[in-house]
């Protein structure tokens, strides 16, 4: 009885990892676009639950606090890119790598990538952690923070930056989790921290009055408790990929591909903290607290547009990684060209939206006047020639995906550091409070214009090897 009851266990775990392998292995064989929505559209949900997330969150605390909490809350913009930018450079690099070792059947490999991720998360989240809350006055000083400002701000990411560790093994672990072939448990993931984030949001603002730090507290409450339930799925020995002995101890070569494919996504975030901090200062500049305000309104209708091309990055990822792994490039552009028509679609639908409605998007966040018609303006403005970025954004990604690290690399600083920075500085000088706006379109064109010939250039050299 002991050797049937023993032998059915077995039979259980061998059909359950033929079942994940099973799964993998679908990268390589299933159709291409019902790879895509089957990847995509997990992703997709999430990441617009989180927008809507952020939505409320925002406008709670710009209806409840104020103008000037609003305003504070777009000063910590560069803290959450910085910390992001370490987070991806971890989560996209090694869920890339693992996507590709997946391709070419190497799952010891994979499994050691998994265990270095969790070390590498808590080692880099507890020194940001550490460094930015011994400096934090100066650095929220630098993003552009005023007297006025600086109380909110400074409030807000205390509390996030105590939780830093667990947002970067949070983020981190979603990213494997769909590079491991789940992506419906990243969308449970996202989906319970965004529910449990709201219902959070309406007790300790609305009902407790806790302000802007009850926001940040709602925040790290639900993704700790998402962070639980993922940890407690890498625990199960069934998993193809699972948390084990031996494999927490960091190796030079897996932390060197992580970080070399990681090298993009970090400079892509740590660029876009730079350009904030930029803006904020120009904002600030010519137009005062009020014109920062603005700018984080209009960012975040940005955002909410842009998480469906993340939405789509995410899902393109495992399927061009395992295909470049297992050298199926006619499925790996196919992948690619139906990623782009796509997102270029969902953008095109928001542009419209946001060319006839801005003044009923800005009101979503305040009734302030003086800022709903500076917010209005901005999203105009900022919106013009938007739907172009899902192109420069998913080639970039492309390429991330399969190692091609130098390229990833000059298309992620070129839309913001080479080209947004220079015309934000000038413009202005023409234009006024304007023309810090029209950088923003003018840049997002000119990138545009860099990239697809960059494409086809691979495309013919990959051709002709």
């Amino acid at each position: 009885m002991f050797c049937i009851v023993l032998t059915n266990s077995y039979l259980c775990t061998l059909f359950l990892l033929m079942d994940n392998k099973q799964s993998t292995l679908e990268l390589g064989t299933k159709p291409v676009g019902s790879l895509l929505a089957q990847y995509a559209l997990p992703a997709i949900v999430a990441m617009t639950a989180s927008s809507l997330y952020n939505i409320i969150d925002r406008a709670m605390i710009g209806q409840m606090v104020g103008p000037e909490a609003i305003a504070g809350l777009g000063i910590t913009f560069p803290f959450m890119n910085l910390s992001g930018a370490f987070g991806a450079a971890v989560g996209v690099g090694a869920s890339t790598c693992i996507s590709v070792n997946l391709g070419q059947r190497n799952y010891k490999r994979a499994e050691y990538l998994l265990g270095n991720t969790v070390t590498l998360n808590l080692i880099i989240g507890f020194l940001f952690m550490a460094v930015c809350l011994l400096f934090l006055d100066p650095i929220l000083l630098f993003f552009g923070a005023s007297e006025v400002t600086l109380p909110y701000a400074r409030e807000f990411m205390t509390v996030i930056l105590l939780g830093n560790m667990i947002t970067h093994m949070y983020f981190g672990m979603n990213a494997v989790l769909r590079a491991a072939g789940k992506p419906r448990h990243a969308m449970y993931a996202t989906l319970f921290t965004v529910g449990c984030n709201i219902l959070l949001v309406i007790a300790f603002v609305w009902w407790l009055r806790w302000g802007i730090r009850g926001a940040a507290l709602a925040t790290v409450t639900s993704q700790t408790l998402a962070l639980c339930w993922q940890m407690w799925i890498f625990s199960d020995k069934n998993e193809l990929l699972h948390l084990k002995r031996g494999i927490y101890r960091l190796k030079s070569d897996l932390v060197r591909n992580i970080i070399s494919i990681g090298i993009s996504p970090f400079l892509m975030n740590a660029t876009a903290c730079v350009v904030v901090i930029f803006m904020n200062n120009q904002f600030v500049h010519y137009g005062g607290d009020m014109a920062v305000g603005a700018y984080s309104i209009a960012n975040s209708v940005v955002m909410v547009l842009f998480m469906f091309v993340m939405g789509m990055n995410q899902g393109m990822q495992p399927i061009v990684g395992y295909n470049y792994g297992a050298e199926k490039f006619d499925r790996m552009f196919r992948c690619l060209w139906q990623t782009i028509a796509v997102s270029t679609a969902i953008l095109l639908v928001g542009w419209l939206l946001s060319m006839l409605f801005p003044l009923q998007i800005a009101r979503v966040f305040t009734t302030d006047e003086t800022l709903l018609t500076m917010s209005a303006r901005g999203i105009r403005l900022n919106m013009l020639v938007f739907f172009v970025v899902a192109s420069q954004a998913v080639i970039t990604n492309f390429f991330q995906c399969i190692g091609k690290v130098k390229i990833s690399i000059f298309l992620s600083l070129s839309r913001q550091l080479f080209l947004l920075i220079p015309m934000a500085y000038i413009f202005p000088m023409f234009l006024g409070l304007d023309g810090v706006w029209y950088s923003m379109c003018a840049s997002d064109f000119c990138s545009f214009a860099m990239t697809l010939p960059l494409l086809f250039w691979y495309m013919k050299r990959l051709k002709k090897s």
